[in-house]
């Protein structure tokens, strides 16, 4: 009984771990791992003196 509860958390330990580890490698089409690209830049947001968000070119707005 004991060791069944040992395996059983072990396996759910490493059920819990995989996806962030398969989130870490990258494949291409053929199946090889290969460096991952960087994520896209996020857009930055920009707010007027008063804090509220405005499109970026707008007169007085900071990147927030």
């Amino acid at each position: 009984m004991g060791k069944l509860i040992i395996c059983l958390t072990a396996f759910g330990l490493l059920a819990g771990s995989a996806p962030s580890i398969a989130a870490t490698q990258c494949r291409d089409a053929k199946g090889k791992f290969i460096n991952c690209k960087s994520a896209p830049a996020k857009p930055t947001k920009c707010r007027d003196a008063k804090g509220r968000y405005v499109k970026c070119g707008t007169k007085g707005a900071k990147p927030a």
